[in-house]
């Protein structure tokens, strides 16, 4: 099938890049010429593994292609997918002006049948708001249809590939058979295809990552608890993970939850329900709670040296908001940059990844390091804030001879507690005993 993508963010282009590998025309849209050329050579403009061998092969088989031009996109294809950005407002409620001004657009350029996918994640009745602007601009029959993505940074490339389920939002018969033709490399293969009414498929993105979201805040809150009481969450999380009902998945504590998911869901599903008299008391709690979660160990910094931070060096291992992407959206280490150099602590930050995303927002405010050890010359202490693979299996004798202190205040439990013990640090972890007090 011919398939146009608006939006060429990380939606955008992972969803067109695995329709073409599918077998798809497809013809990706974006506003930016500059970015456009630099997909058209062959220069993938996020950071996902395995991504650009996909991206290449398709370009070299004139199955993806890009272009500035809607119409022309518009005109060779019956499918179009909407990936447009739908970031919170100042009161969490997602801006749908991207969303709904392209609508406009197909409303004025459309010359026969279209189905238009919502692929961006979009408030409960945006189908009928999307649709009331394409109708109020043309006459031409189209179908408006919910399709969310559930991938996850870092690993979007499987998921997109190999879907746990795909969820697709109409009422139009019309609209679900080309819907099922597109997906039929996937059902083919035994993975569901669920068909719904268009707010349930909206609502049903908007439900999963806030329940993912409490289920982390719940582990975190359960981890801080363990402090106190002198348990293990790594045990507790054992224990509770064998229990199928549960599953191990999303169980490991740390500093919080960021990204570009789950806090702008959550504010969005949040700030829905007030729209309608309703609070969600429970995504209310788990969204003060991760605030203040992802900086706890800023606190624990300070009161490790006497509430005074000033000119103490601390080295800052991942500026990412997870491992295997370059997002830095909400993530755990700006907000404890930010408390650490109010607090005139001086940082030196390691991320091979995510430092050209941080150096565009942070400048020289912080120092950067070439490599992991490098920037652990001379510092008083070490946070980890990301949870990279080179980070998991350090060289400590290493470390403890480039640290002036060997402290290490780790926020995403990275080791066995009795490894760094067993080099002589000073080892503060999530949920569990620390070590060296």
């Amino acid at each position: 099938m011919n398939i146009t993508i608006v939006g060429t963010g990380y939606v955008g282009l992972v969803t067109g890049t695995t329709l073409a590998e599918l077998g798809n025309s497809v013809y990706c849209v974006d506003i930016d010429a500059d970015k456009v050329e630099r997909m058209r050579n062959g220069e993938v403009p996020i950071y996902e593994p395995h991504l650009e061998e996909m991206f290449l092969r398709n370009i070299q088989a004139q199955r993806l292609s890009f272009t500035t031009d809607l119409k022309e996109a518009l005109d060779k294809s019956e499918v179009i997918y909407l990936a447009l950005p739908t970031p919170p407002g100042e009161d969490g409620r997602a801006d749908l002006s991207y969303v709904l001004g392209v609508a406009d657009e197909i409303g004025e350029i459309m010359t026969e049948y279209k189905v238009i996918v919502n692929k961006s994640t979009v408030p409960v009745g945006t189908a009928n708001r999307v649709s009331a602007a394409i109708s109020a601009k043309t006459d031409i029959e189209f179908d408006v249809v919910s399709n969310p993505e559930f991938l996850r940074e870092g690993f979007a490339v499987e998921d997109s590939m190999n879907p746990a389920r795909i969820v697709v939002g109409t009422n139009s018969e019309r609209a679900k058979e080309i819907m099922a033709k597109i997906y039929q490399p996937f059902t083919n293969t035994g993975i569901p295809i669920i068909f719904m009414d268009e707010k349930s498929s909206e609502l049903t993105k908007y439900a999963a990552n806030s329940f993912l979201a409490v289920k982390i805040t719940f582990m975190n809150e359960i981890a801080n608890y363990c402090e106190l009481v002198g348990a293990d969450v790594d045990k507790v999380r054992l224990g509770m993970g064998s229990d199928d009902r549960i599953g191990h998945r999303f169980l490991f504590p740390g500093i919080g939850y960021g990204g570009s998911c789950f806090p702008k869901d959550v504010k969005a599903l949040i700030k829905s329900g007030k729209q309608e008299n309703f609070d969600f008391q429970i995504l209310e709690a788990t969204e003060s709670v991760n605030k203040a979660q992802k900086v706890i160990l800023s606190h624990e910094i300070e009161k490790h040296f006497s509430g005074n931070l000033k000119d103490k060096k601390i080295a800052l291992w991942g500026l990412a908001f997870k491992a295997n992407t370059d997002d830095i959206r909400e993530a755990s280490s700006l907000d404890n940059i930010k408390i650490l150099v109010a607090k005139g602590a001086k940082i030196t930050a390691y991320d091979a990844i995510a430092e050209e995303n941080v150096r565009k927002i942070l400048g020289d405010k912080i120092s950067y390091a070439k490599d992991m050890y490098s920037a652990l010359d001379g510092v008083d202490a070490l946070l980890i804030a990301t949870e990279w693979p080179e980070f998991k299996n350090p060289n400590f004798a290493l470390m403890a001879e480039k640290m002036k202190n060997k402290t290490i205040f780790d926020g995403r439990n990275m080791y066995p507690v009795e490894l760094p013990e067993q080099h002589g640090f000073f080892y503060k972890s999530i949920g569990r005993k620390t070590i060296g007090k």
